[in-house]
């Protein structure tokens, strides 16, 4: 039922920054929590960042907190995700995601197709 679509990425150099957007339809946005996920070639995809339905909370992984910064904007149905001092271990695919609860959970319910980033050195 809802539907994710991701776009920003994109080739970058290291301490660059780049901001991801996530277009979401097919449901009452502001009742879903959504966050992003990345997945580096390779490896399992791991939690990135993370915001409440209602806009007042958010959470980051380690790696990331400082600088990405994740919000969301209600009348337009749109996450994004601000990524600062970018490095090459910041490549990876990047998926949108959404649960229809307070906070995303550690297995979302929906997904976004992904958009890929590449930082180089």
């Amino acid at each position: 039922q809802v539907q994710l679509v991701e776009s920003g990425g994109g080739l970058v150099q290291a301490g660059d920054s780049l901001i991801l957007s996530c277009a979401v339809s097919g449901g009452t946005f502001s009742n879903y929590a959504v966050g992003w996920f990345r997945q580096a070639p390779g490896k399992e995809r791991e939690f990135a960042a993370r915001i409440s339905r209602g806009g007042t909370s958010t959470y980051y992984t380690g790696s990331v907190k400082g600088r990405f910064t994740i919000s969301r904007d209600n009348a337009k149905n749109a996450v994004y995700l601000q990524m600062s001092s970018l490095k090459p271990e910041d490549t990876a695919i990047y998926y949108c995601a959404a649960d229809f609860a307070l906070v995303l959970t550690p297995t979302p319910a929906y997904w976004g197709q992904g958009t890929q980033v590449t930082v180089s050195s």
